[in-house]
Order: C-alpha cells, then structure tokens, then sequence
C-alpha cells in the first residue's frame, strides 16, 4: 500500500543534505582528486552515483510503503491451534484492545500517537520519513540506512583524499574558492557517518534476535520483571540468528539488499519460539 504526499521538513532537510553531498562529492572532491573525466574520476563518479541513488530510491521507497494498517475486521481467535501465542496486556491480563482506534492488536502491533493509528509490527515513528517504521516498510528502511552509510564512508574517504591530493595544487584556489565545502562537508559529513553507522549496528542487532525497537525496551522490563520473580525471560519470537535474518530479509540472500518484502505475509502473526520448540519435540 502507497502513501499520498505531504510536505515534512524533516524529509526535505534530508533530500537537501544529500543533495549537497552528492554535489560535492562528485563535483569537487572526485574532481580535486582524480580530475573528474580521467578514468578513475568516471569510475569513482559512476559508483558514488549509483550509491547515491540506491539510497534515494530505497528511501523514497520506505517513505511511501504504508508501514502496515490493523484490518478493521481483525479479531484474535484464541482457539487457533495453529497460533497458540496470544499478545495480553500487562494489567489484567485482557487481549490488547486500541481504545483509540476501537479494534483488537495483533501480536506486535502499537499504536503511534503521531499517526493516529495502529501499525503492524511497529518498530518507531522516524521522523526523517515523517512515517512509520513498521512491517511492511522495515526491510527497507533497513536497507536505505545500510546504503547512506556507504555513502557516507564512500564520501569521507573521498573527502580526504582530495585534501590531501589538494595540497599539491594551487593553495590560492584551495584556499578561496574550496574551503567552505570542505568545512560545511566535514561538519556534515562526520557526524552522519557516526549516527547512521551506530542505527545500522543497532538495527542488525535488533534483526538477529527478531526484535523491534519497542520490543527491546518492553523485553528489559520484562526481563527485569522475571529475575525478581527468580523466572527466565526470553523473547517469544526469537527463532535463531539465520532464522531472523530470512524474516527479516527474505529467504534469498542474493535479495536481501533489494527493496522486496514478498516474504513478509500479512503481519497478524509470527511465528514463535514457543512453536518452534514444540515443532521440533513433535519430530523426535
């Protein structure tokens, strides 16, 4: 499902900032290092180009995939033999219930106070995307973070090796014409590079245990909750390092940096740990 468009700051803060980088990427750090049509400017320039459009792409994408809508005819069977795990709420012991939107939650689902709306499968609400990030658009925000830190590394590296290739050249034309750029793209550039490499191991992380950001921090109360109850905590649908992986990224690994989500099913349910091990026991 598609998104309409709206105007966000935010999101045109992003397209401006990688703008000015591609710009100067390719038209002044390339060029002061390689000269930008002798064959090594052209194949840095061809590649940095086709990163940066990968990460457009993918965030375009992310942006206008609905994050995953609660069918408004949605109603847990808890008599289901095939899905024997059931979310409750922690006081009462109820099936959660949106109060707001005045229909049952699915396993995974929550409700974003800025969308107004329950999302499946809600990791957080970005708002650099002014979205969601839930089921149906989490592979592929993953992997327009994944390609902006390329871009990002790809960028700095070629930042400084123009400096330093720079410094053989006119220092007058360095110094009037190029050093506001190369400022303006260290202080952007660095920073950056730091945020997006910290999510994307924050997100690989969260994908190998088959967690969502708000599942994390529900889990360390929860776990929290266990021990001083002398119980063990685990997470539910934590199905193996490879096994979250396919969920998350698809069963082809040749697929897994492309903007496909063919795999994810309706996102009403997951499979479980619980399921898995009484799979397995069943086998034997």
């Amino acid at each position: 499902m598609k998104r309409g468009f709206r105007f966000s700051l935010p999101v045109t803060v992003v397209i401006t900032a990688v703008g000015y980088v591609y710009v100067s990427t390719v038209f002044v750090f390339v060029d002061q290092w390689f000269g930008l049509w002798s064959s090594p400017g052209i194949m840095n320039a061809v590649a940095f180009t086709g990163v940066a459009i990968a990460c457009v792409f993918n965030y375009a994408v992310a942006i206008y995939t609905d994050p995953g809508r609660v069918p408004a005819t949605f109603m847990p069977d808890v008599e289901d033999a095939d899905n024997p795990v059931h979310e409750i709420k922690r006081k009462g012991g109820d099936l959660r219930y949106c109060q707001k939107c005045s229909h049952y939650k699915p396993p995974r689902a929550h409700h974003c106070r800025v969308c107004k709306r329950c999302v499946l499968r809600m990791d957080h609400h970005c708002i650099w995307m002014n979205t969601c990030v839930g089921h149906a658009n989490y592979k592929v925000f993953f992997i327009f973070v994944l390609y902006a830190v390329i871009a990002c590394i790809y960028s700095l590296v070629l930042l400084v090796g123009s400096l330093t290739n720079d410094s053989a050249k006119d220092e007058e034309e360095s110094e009037g014409t190029f050093r506001t750029i190369y400022v303006i793209s260290g202080l952007l550039l660095v920073p950056l590079t730091v945020a997006l490499s910290v999510l994307l191991a924050w997100h690989i992380y969260l994908i190998l245990r088959n967690k969502t950001t708000i599942e994390y921090h529900e889990g360390v109360r929860a776990m929290w909750l266990a021990e001083k109850g002398g119980d063990d905590y685990s997470h539910p649908y934590d199905l193996g390092a490879y096994e979250n992986l396919i969920s998350a990224l698809g069963p082809n690994v040749l697929c897994w940096v492309c903007p496909r989500s063919r795999h994810i099913g309706s996102g009403l349910r997951f499979p479980s740990a619980y399921e898995k091990k009484a799979g397995a026991s069943a086998s034997k």
